[in-house]
């Protein structure tokens, strides 16, 4: 019996899921130029046609995997700038990342390949389609600490600087989280914020 026009669109979208999914796993693992297709089609156990079906070129695989990340940025900026108080704010933003980087679900390794197309621009052009969104990310929170020291929530200091030490710490945990996995203990929020909170306790 053949299949209906819904269950083959269900089909579609577990194949591009399950494609994207390996291609990050993939480019985490090698970084963008030294993967190949071939490598993730035998990571999400495919071939190489159906992934040709999907994305004529890894270049195309990879920008969708850039979009879902602007997506993600441009989603947290808005979150942080709501105006709620931002201590909350932030201490929400770092629970969830801090919840899917521990999570076996490939955040840790999504994140990592964004860090690449940020510190190596490859493929070329990556780090500038992503400033505009990073920047946006980065000024919101500043701006959400500058805040937070008003209000006495957050240590004295230039709130730029201090969320470049934010970030830098999550991208190192990123980092040790895909090279240590399990024997790595969940991350501490408070001793993440201390970076902003200093001795402040509330």
């Amino acid at each position: 019996m053949p299949r209906t026009a819904e269950q083959n669109e269900v089909l579609r979208n577990e194949t591009r899921q399950a494609v994207e999914t390996a291609a990050v796993r993939v480019f985490a693992r090698h970084g963008f130029a030294a993967s190949s297709i071939r490598q993730i089609a035998d990571e999400a156990g495919l071939s190489i046609g159906s992934i040709y079906r999907h994305y004529a070129s890894k270049e195309e695989l990879f920008d969708e995997l850039l979009e879902q990340a602007s997506a993600g940025l441009e989603a947290a900026a808005a979150q942080l700038a709501s105006g709620g108080d931002p201590r909350d704010l932030i201490r929400g933003f770092t629970r969830a990342y801090v919840s899917d980087l521990t999570r076996p679900n490939g955040a840790g390794e999504f994140f990592m390949v964004i860090n690449q197309g940020f510190t190596t621009d490859t493929p070329v052009g990556t780090a500038i389609r992503l400033a505009a969104t990073q920047q946006t990310l980065w000024r919101t929170f500043a701006a959400l600490v500058h805040r937070g020291q008003l209000d006495g929530q957050f240590a004295e200091g230039d709130p730029a600087q201090m969320t470049g030490y934010y970030f830098a710490m999550l991208s190192g945990l990123t980092t040790l989280r895909l090279a240590l996995r399990d024997e790595l203990a969940e991350p501490d929020i408070d001793l993440i914020l201390r970076t902003l909170t200093g001795g402040i306790k509330g």
